[in-house]
């Protein structure tokens, strides 16, 4: 097994950590208990600095190497959970209410806790480590809560990377792609509004329902005519409600809800744009008015591709399987946003044969966190190495 054997020795500590963060997990911002368990583990590693609210709840530790090497490494963990009700039956299942670690980032935070440890021991290396551990990934954008507090500049990070775990695909193997890895993710709230009345005399309201139900079908024209069909988008009306109350009642007004996700800035545009004509001229030509209020969501997950090339590298070195040219995701992460700042890149780890992340039986497969501690310290090693 290519793992380094330190870290198979770690697993059942690191294991305890995962299992300890999965038994209490937290939401979006308000990672309190979390944050404080990740700055004392990093204090009894002898992290050289330590701070504490970046981003509002979010941890940041630095290491310095034996020499003096100018580049300074960022690598990411995410330490919210999802407001959802486990169903798992685990002995360490949430012992929160409604509140459950859903997509593994109680894994993700102790692979980097573990590599934390095992490079503040070794210190192999020259320049900086700096440990990111953020909270609110799940829709509280958390990354650019941490970058808008001065993150990359604050600490010197000249390159960043994270990873994810991955259902599906075997524990062991680690996968990435260079360019847009993860889309774009927008949302949309349509109201339309016509003229409520009885359902028996149909000419004398204007039916919102059939109005709403028009502008759905036309909404989902927009991406099989309108995009290059070389490039991925997806349009989801996820909401459809009116304000009957009854089967006899014409609504007044109809209410969606929907998301875009994108591989590409460009067509965030183009979407934002087809999107409200349809919405206001469809509304418009059957005597109905419509507003789209348009939510910006995360950008486009796009790697760089000397960055990819480095975890490539780092990443054969320390796993069973390894591929450089993976197909984009359409769920979005906002590990975009530090994307942004620096170079760097984003890899799925494997987790087996697991439920998929979000769902109520979802769990982090402890078996995979050697993968990614080998992998968060060869990246570390291989881009700074020490002097001989």
């Amino acid at each position: 097994m290519p793992i380094r054997n330190r870290f198979a020795e770690m697993l059942p500590e690191i294991a305890g950590w995962r299992q300890h963060l999965h038994r209490n997990p937290e939401i979006l911002y308000e990672v309190h208990k979390t944050a404080a368990f990740v700055a004392e583990k990093l204090r009894e590693f002898g992290v050289d600095e330590i701070v504490e609210g970046v981003g509002r709840t979010g941890v940041v530790g630095v290491i310095r190497g034996k020499g003096t090497g100018a580049r300074t490494i960022g690598l990411r963990a995410d330490m919210d959970a999802l407001p959802i009700h486990e169903e798992t039956g685990l002995p360490y299942a949430s012992e929160t209410p409604g509140a459950m670690h859903a997509c593994g980032h109680d894994g993700h935070t102790s692979m980097l806790l573990g590599a934390a440890k095992y490079l503040a021991e070794t210190r192999n290396f020259e320049g900086n480590v700096v440990l990111i551990f953020q909270p609110a990934e799940e829709g509280g954008a958390g990354a650019l809560a941490m970058v808008e507090d001065g993150l990359m500049e604050r600490f010197g990070i000249d390159e960043v990377y994270g990873m994810h775990n991955a259902p599906g695909i075997p524990v062991g193997t680690i996968v990435t792609r260079p360019g847009p890895l993860q889309a774009s993710s927008d949302e949309f709230e349509i109201v339309v509004t016509g003229l409520g009345g009885h359902a028996a005399e149909p000419h004398k309201a204007v039916d919102t329902t059939l109005v709403a139900a028009q502008i759905v079908v036309t909404l989902h024209s927009i991406v099989s005519r309108s995009v290059d069909p070389l490039r991925s988008v997806v349009l989801t009306v996820g909401t459809f409600r009116t304000d009957s109350g009854a089967s006899n009642i014409i609504a007044h007004t109809a209410r969606m809800q929907g998301t875009v996700r994108c591989l590409h800035p460009d067509d965030r545009k183009l979407m934002e744009g087809r999107i409200r004509r349809v919405v206001e001229d469809t509304a418009s030509a059957f005597g109905a008015t419509a507003t789209l209020n348009w939510i910006p969501g995360y950008p486009v997950t796009v790697n760089d591709a000397g960055a990819v090339g480095y975890a490539v590298d780092a990443a054969r070195a320390v796993a069973n399987s390894v591929a450089d040219d993976v197909d984009p995701i359409m769920p979005s992460e906002d590990f975009s946003y530090m994307l942004q700042k620096r170079p760097g890149a984003y890899l799925f780890l494997g987790n087996g044969d697991s439920a998929m992340c979000h769902h109520p039986k979802y769990n982090f497969n402890d078996e995979a966190i050697p993968f990614g501690c080998s992998f968060f310290a060869e990246i570390v090693e291989r881009r700074m190495p020490a002097s001989q």
